[in-house]
């Protein structure tokens, strides 16, 4: 099972988001805890990735793949942009 310290390590890793006929790279910016929940298999936490193109992907499972971390099917949404680029967001829990 996928952890925050796993991704952790990854900041500011570059991972290779699959659209199948092309694939984008977006940059895991930020990797941080979240609450903890009662009954929860694992920590809570929370990715935000950026991707350089300013093209905004809908939100839904990518498959996403990292030289460190491999290949994951991760629900990313859309949160918002700044000048570098397009950031998404991915919660666990």
């Amino acid at each position: 099972m996928l952890s925050l310290q796993n991704f952790a390590a990854a900041v500011g890793e570059e991972f290779a988001l699959d659209l199948g006929t092309a694939s984008v790279a977006l940059a895991l910016v930020e990797a941080k805890p979240l609450s903890h929940g009662a009954g929860g298999l694992r920590h809570p936490f929370s990715l935000v990735f950026r991707a350089a193109s300013h093209v905004v992907l809908p939100q839904k499972i990518y498959s996403l793949a990292n030289a460190t971390l491999g290949r994951h099917g991760i629900f990313l949404v859309p949160i918002g942009r700044d000048p570098a680029g397009v950031l998404y967001q991915a919660v666990f829990n």
